[in-house]
């Protein structure tokens, strides 16, 4: 299928909030303050999903009511990009009522992470439309630290160039950030690593590695012909369910198409160290000569770069010359 790259957002636009997994009545007043300044001082107007609020025993709001608003961002010609309020666990559940091809007629920049990478890939899939991992609507409720993550969200959403992904300066992995935005501890970045040597490039697949594991098998789940995994999860990945679904992705039919691997900084809790990560990526012999840099900055921890699913590629998996750039978005 041909891709689709979405017009670039610009100052003035219309920005719909929509809550395809976790409503958006989780999100303290702070926090929305902080957010709606941050994207007023983008240039952005501010739409919410009609439905944002509700919220039943899962944190969330009936599928009907998610794709309501889900639709109605995108049938809506005034809307030039869509966000989602925060991840969660339950966006898989929208994809037998998504209307595919109101997406692909009316094409417009979608982003979010975490769950929202079940809605990505599948809007790739099933219309070419490229889409984007990056800051969620409550990312940018961050009082500090957002500045390399603003960046690259403008790096990527408000132009074509290619860009050179370098680390930041700093981290962080604070539990419940919101919670005392001035208590942030940030910590000394050393980067990313490689693991396999080698260079790639090829199309951006991936995401949040146990959100997009629930698509294998079905009509959602894209060609990984030539293409790059950037993958990453959350506090539960531990070393033990990494490993088994890093295994069960690359039984999928199509892996041999993958030509390499960037891999997101995991959370602190997670226990995932340098060293048990690569083991794991050792021990596994389709991926032997296959390049893999990690420790990149997205994933669950701050701050974090935005990139595009479906999008393109280059890595140059050289600890003397190590590169990330993205070529196409």
């Amino acid at each position: 299928m041909e891709k689709k790259f979405p017009k670039k957002l610009k100052t003035g636009d219309k920005i719909a909030v929509i809550a395809p997994a976790t409503s958006m009545a989780i999100i303290n007043k702070e926090t929305r303050e902080i957010a709606n300044r941050r994207f007023s001082e983008l240039g952005f107007e501010l739409v919410f999903g009609k439905h944002n609020e509700e919220i039943n025993e899962f944190n969330s709001t009936s599928i009907e009511a998610r794709i309501e608003d889900f639709h109605d961002a995108f049938r809506n010609p005034d809307i030039k990009g869509v966000v989602a309020v925060i991840g969660g666990f339950n966006s898989n559940q929208l994809l037998r009522y998504i209307d595919w091809e109101l997406i692909k007629n009316n094409p417009k920049v979608f982003w979010g992470y975490s769950d929202i990478t079940a809605l990505q890939n599948a809007i790739f899939t099933k219309t070419g439309l490229v889409t984007y991992s990056g800051p969620s609507y409550s990312t940018f409720g961050q009082k500090l630290y957002l500045d390399y993550t603003l960046e690259y969200f403008k790096k990527c959403l408000f132009s074509d160039e290619p860009y050179k992904v370098l680390p930041s300066e700093i981290w962080t992995n604070d539990d419940k950030w919101w919670e005392n935005q001035n208590a942030r501890k940030p910590i000394p970045n050393a980067g990313p690593y490689v693991i396999n040597e080698g260079s790639a490039e090829g199309t951006i697949s991936g995401a949040n590695l146990c959100t997009f594991n629930l698509l294998q098998g079905t009509e959602y789940f894209p060609n990984l012909e030539n293409s790059i995994l950037f993958i990453e999860d959350d506090e539960n990945a531990t070393p033990v369910l990494l490993d088994r679904d890093l295994q069960s992705l690359i039984h999928q039919p199509g892996f041999s198409g993958v030509k390499g691997i960037v891999m997101g900084r995991f959370e602190i809790k997670s226990k995932i160290t340098r060293e048990k990560l690569t083991a794991i990526i050792k021990s596994k012999k389709e991926l032997i000569n296959m390049p893999v840099i990690a420790d990149a900055d997205f994933g669950h921890t701050q701050p974090m770069i935005t990139f595009p699913i479906g999008g393109e590629a280059k890595i140059n998996a050289n600890n003397n010359a190590m590169k990330i750039e993205i070529t196409r978005h």
